[in-house]
């Protein structure tokens, strides 16, 4: 059975020109498993995400022929409902800590709070369950991060807090909106490690949004590559480098490889057919 089923999403704007379409119409479903979805700056990626927790304010246009979450019809729902299933059935991590952690709250009433939203408990569970998220997302001393504030710590302790805060409501998806781009190869490797390690146990799924061909090919089951608010293409990460559309294989080309060293990389052509083919989805 599929957590999430999207079909034809369509996000636009208004302008001083006309209607700026930012989404059209994106189609997809997720299972357990990991979804990638890139491209470049503008794509339309992020706002995916955000159209997805109905995150997209006025005068933003969110449309869809279907959004459901199991069975239920996410556009049905109220304003009110709509908060009961952010963060605790579809969680987002954003990309920079810095601007999503409260800076004068400490770590673990933050994450505290977090988990009262959706589960009741006295403070002593509540510190209790913080703790072990704390640890489930390899920070090795706990205690000190749980008094600590969000400036007090590195850019790859802030975005484990991060994720700690998305999943102690145990959502059944979690969205990550470049969650790795600020850090460096180690760091990226280790927070990486832990949302596999936590996604597998949990039996979620997991919407990764990157511009990083290479990383998500390595880490997620399926990827959406995304151009001018469309999808178009699809395919099983480990096939990433047969991609097929002439978008896809630019972006591939235009990045510098060890195995396969020249001297000038090669820049993408665009056709402006790409912005109104039709591609075959997938799902």
């Amino acid at each position: 059975m599929n957590l999430l089923e999207v079909e034809d999403l369509k996000v636009s704007f208004p302008t001083r020109t006309g209607v700026f379409e930012a989404v059209r119409g994106v189609s997809f479903s997720l299972g357990q498993e990991r979804l990638g979805i890139v491209g470049e700056s503008g794509s339309g990626k992020s706002l995916t995400g955000r159209a997805i927790l109905r995150l997209i304010r006025p005068p933003g246009r969110v449309s869809a022929g279907r959004m459901a979450l199991g069975d239920e019809d996410l556009l049905a729902k109220s304003d009110r409902q709509m908060r009961e299933v952010r963060g605790q059935r579809i969680s987002m991590v954003m990309q920079d800590p810095k601007f999503s952690l409260n800076p004068v709250m400490t770590v673990g009433e933050q994450i505290m709070e977090a988990y009262a939203q959706s589960r009741r408990g006295n403070r002593r569970e509540r510190r209790q369950k913080t703790i072990e998220m704390l640890e489930a997302v390899a920070i090795r001393d706990p205690e000190r991060v749980f008094k600590a504030y969000p400036h007090e710590l590195s850019g790859g302790m802030g975005q484990r807090i991060m994720i700690a805060m998305m999943l102690i409501p145990n959502p059944s998806i979690l969205i990550a909106d470049e969650p790795t781009s600020a850090l460096d190869v180690t760091v990226q490797m280790q927070v990486l490690n832990i949302m596999d390690k936590l996604v597998s146990e949990r039996g979620m799924g997991l919407i990764f949004i990157s511009h990083d061909l290479n990383l998500v090919s390595s880490f997620c089951d399926r990827v959406l590559i995304m151009y001018a608010g469309r999808v178009v293409e699809s395919c099983r990460a480990d096939e990433l480098y047969q991609a097929r559309h002439p978008y896809t294989q630019g972006l591939l080309e235009s990045m510098p490889r060890l195995d396969a060293p020249s001297e000038r990389l090669s820049v993408l052509e665009r056709d402006p057919a790409w912005r109104e083919t039709d591609p075959d989805q997938g799902s």
